[in-house]
């Protein structure tokens, strides 16, 4: 399709929505000022470059697709080329095990210095940070427990971790002028069920007080505290539950994570957000795309991702919603896993807030429950595909699916190189 064409089209589709009242321009301008927060991890399947270490802690990749990233300087071309081929500006989200050093350091030594080089190249490209400690994959953690840990020298270890992240967290929000989030999630449980359930969450409680002591400016790093309903190996009992981390987080003023694969199969998160947002001054959320449990599919462009874009913007909460990816595939080329769930988010958000919500909240208001039926299953319909084309081509990026041409030419022409 021409550059004509696809205006021509646009202006026509752009007419249809403003006999609703929807205003596409404002819309897209919208649209343009949200951050997702890509997530370094789905480029090397959770690996890291500090150590060498099977992946432990409820954490498993399947796929042994070719090309994965082997140090921060490929992580970050496969990075620059996805990023090339999704529209807007964005933030990327590491964790501790992806500092960008040769220096031989131990999580509980990390400072700044040893992420400079990932500091330099988001202000070459723009980007914003978020971090994680890495409390997993790790021989202190080979037993399942960190911050809950009963050996306090253990437990020592993991509360320095998560204290040196939050000022590593600080550092990212002060030299880049965005606000990092730095999100705490650890994977302690049991495989069965334990006789004493409360201990464990006395000690977690006891170590995040111990974390979070430090005062940080906001402006600079938020806190944030992430639940799961249980992993491999602790598929009894996981200490931070969803319980414990919405009662600490309220508690302690801290962003409650909800990560879509972290509840029952049967649960979904999209029904969660507006009951939360009563009670917190932001959420940190977690897409992803899980099947059986946790398993972190790439995003698709399914009900439930379009639920969680209905709800962040019928409920204006996409100020206060701080909007990361989780997800890791081995199975598929790794760059494009990127720009499918990426892709696939900002598209969501976009069919939400090209709805007629207003009207929709009306007629339920007035009892009118056929009115707001009709119309929710005629929008569904309604060309919001030409609109995400026009986003598209007046961002830079490359229209529907020619953005594969140019991840495959770079799968040929670097990815299969790497061995």
């Amino acid at each position: 399709m021409t550059t004509q064409e696809l205006q021509a089209q646009y202006e026509w589709a752009k007419g249809l929505y403003a006999r609703h009242g929807i205003d596409v321009e404002r819309v897209l301008d919208e649209l343009a000022k949200i951050k997702i927060s890509m997530h370094c991890w789905q480029g090397d399947d959770v690996k890291g470059f500090l150590f060498n270490e099977e992946l432990s802690g409820g954490i498993s990749v399947t796929g042994n697709y070719p090309g994965a990233a082997r140090s921060a300087a490929e992580l970050k071309r496969d990075l620059e080329l996805a990023f090339s081929l999704i529209p807007g500006k964005h933030k990327l989200n590491l964790h501790a095990i992806y500092a960008d050093t040769d220096e031989k350091v131990d999580l509980d030594q990390l400072e700044p210095r040893h992420f400079q080089g990932w500091v330099d190249w988001a202000k070459e490209h723009g980007l914003g940070l978020d971090f994680n400690p890495t409390c997993f994959s790790h021989p202190k953690a080979s037993d399942g427990f960190t911050l809950s840990h009963p050996d306090p020298e253990i437990r020592e270890f993991w509360i320095e971790h998560c204290k040196r992240s939050r000022r590593i967290g600080a550092y990212f929000g002060e030299q880049l002028g965005q606000t990092c989030v730095t999100n705490v999630w650890v994977p302690d449980g049991y495989k069965d069920k334990p006789v004493d359930q409360l201990a464990p969450r006395q000690r977690l409680k006891a170590s995040l007080d111990a974390v979070f002591a430090e005062p940080l400016n906001p402006a600079h790093n938020l806190d944030a505290v992430e639940s799961k309903l249980f992993g491999l190996g602790s598929e009894a009992y996981v200490v931070g539950s969803h319980e414990f981390y919405m009662g600490y987080g309220m508690q302690n003023n801290k962003l409650i994570c909800l990560d879509a694969g972290h509840f029952h199969p049967t649960e979904t998160i999209s029904g969660k957000l507006s009951s939360l947002s009563l009670f917190t001054d932001g959420i940190l959320l977690h897409v992803s795309r899980p099947m059986r449990w946790d398993s972190d599919h790439v995003v698709t462009f399914d009900d439930e991702l379009q639920d969680i874009a209905r709800e962040l913007v019928r409920h204006n909460l996409l100020g206060t919603t701080h909007i990361g990816l989780d997800f890791f595939d081995g199975s598929i080329n790794r760059v494009a896993a990127w720009v499918i769930g990426t892709r696939n988010t900002i598209k969501a958000l976009l069919r939400a807030m090209l709805e007629p919500a207003d009207r929709l909240r009306q007629a339920e208001l007035q009892g009118d429950y056929t009115t707001r039926l009709a119309l929710q299953e005629e929008f569904k319909s309604y060309p919001f595909g030409i609109i995400w084309d026009a986003y598209c081509e007046r961002m830079g990026v490359p229209t529907r699916e020619s953005w594969l041409d140019r991840v495959k030419a770079y799968e040929e022409q670097v990815q299969l190189k790497r061995g």
